[in-house]
């Protein structure tokens, strides 16, 4: 991990302790029993969240992971989230930690399906001091598991402790919006063709290229005929732009670019300048894709990953994109969101569970292997 990228004091602490990161409470906590699942509580955001911790049962634990949710709703304890994961990982010795996002489950607060991926990011950074004061099993050595929208929080949080060690992003992100590319690429399997998925492209580049040079709404209005008139993309998207929204977005642009939007769909950007991010994350890193995913273009992401934390001597990237695997990583056949909404058996891809562990294995727990 390359310190220099760490906050003066955390500096000063690294150079003070050998760099061995910062070591979780003298005192034992007690509250983690061997083989138990058990409810644990932390601030974060003038809230008090709620969630559950899994200590592993036949070795001490070495490290800990720290589950970050994709978009929407949670319930951890009805839902029994990422079990598969969390039983396989307590079998090498790893704890891990999931909450519920505000107004979820036992979490306070109101939830909001939307909310910021900073607010998100500060979640992982409080559970991580939390459980370290509370000297949770394996919080010497902390990490992040997190799957689509978390490929944004998990940089935003390791950017800002740099003693989180390692991260495991599965169905990543880029820094904008993906929701072009996914009613684009689900439009063949809800009643459209690939060629129409084509021409509704070309529009809405051309619309968004029309609001950026300062062309007139009826001009725009002009070029986006098809798209705004398609009905799968009306009831997905909602009612398209209006005069005044057109306008007021127009107000923000300069030099052919809007402020907060990128240049080819106007889509929105969660992490301005998401590239430099990446490129600061000093970590070990394994990313999973999969090939028929239709919600986020995991070609973009993959290729971004490579071009950022790919070529950071401080980091590995390691990737695997399996090529019969959705969104989930599931077994499709065609990744669209109506088969993942209909799936009645669900299955990961093959090598998915093997591929994680023996990563770990090697990239985490390999210091201790000798234990």
């Amino acid at each position: 991990m390359n310190f220099a990228k760490a906050s003066a004091a955390a500096l000063l602490a690294c150079i003070m302790t050998a760099c061995a990161g910062p070591a979780p409470s003298d005192e034992p906590s007690g509250l983690f029993e061997l083989g138990e699942t058990t409810d644990f509580t932390f601030q974060s955001n003038d809230l008090e969240l709620s969630g559950i911790f899994d200590t592993p049962d036949k070795r001490p634990a070495k490290a800990l992971i720290l589950f970050v949710h994709g978009y929407g709703g949670t319930d951890v304890r009805a839902n029994q989230s990422y079990g598969d994961l969390r039983r396989r990982f307590g079998e090498i010795g790893i704890a891990s930690a999931v909450w519920d996002k505000p107004g979820q489950g036992r979490s306070e607060g109101s939830f909001d399906i939307n909310q910021s991926v900073y607010e998100s990011a500060q979640e992982v950074i409080d559970a991580a001091e939390a459980l370290r004061t509370m000297n949770a099993p394996g919080s010497e050595k902390i990490g992040i598991w997190g799957i689509s929208r978390a490929g944004w929080i998990a940089p935003l949080a390791m950017q800002q402790d740099p003693y989180l060690d390692f991260w495991i992003s599965v169905s990543g992100v880029v820094g904008e919006d993906n929701f072009p590319y996914l009613l684009l690429s689900n439009l063949p399997h809800e009643g459209g063709s690939v060629a129409d998925a084509e021409k509704l492209s070309a529009e809405w580049q051309e619309g968004c290229a029309l609001q950026r040079s300062g062309a007139s709404y009826d001009a725009y209005l002009e070029a986006t005929e098809a798209l705004r008139a398609n009905t799968y993309f009306l009831q997905m998207r909602g009612p398209w732009q209006t005069r005044a929204q057109y306008e007021a977005q127009q107000t923000v642009c300069a030099d052919g670019s809007c402020e907060g939007i990128d240049d080819t769909f106007c889509s929105y950007i969660y992490v301005p300048e998401f590239d430099q991010t990446l490129s600061a994350v000093d970590a070990d890193v394994l990313a999973l894709f999969g090939e028929k995913d239709l919600n986020v273009d995991w070609r973009k992401t993959l290729a971004l990953y490579e071009k950022t934390i790919g070529k950071n001597p401080d980091a590995s990237l390691t990737t695997r994109a399996f090529p019969d695997a959705d969104h989930n990583l599931n077994i499709a056949e065609t990744g669209s969101l109506q088969e993942m909404l209909t799936m009645i058996s669900r299955q990961k891809t093959n090598g998915y569970y093997d591929l994680q562990i023996e990563w770990l294995e090697t990239h985490v727990l390999e210091d201790n292997s000798s234990d």
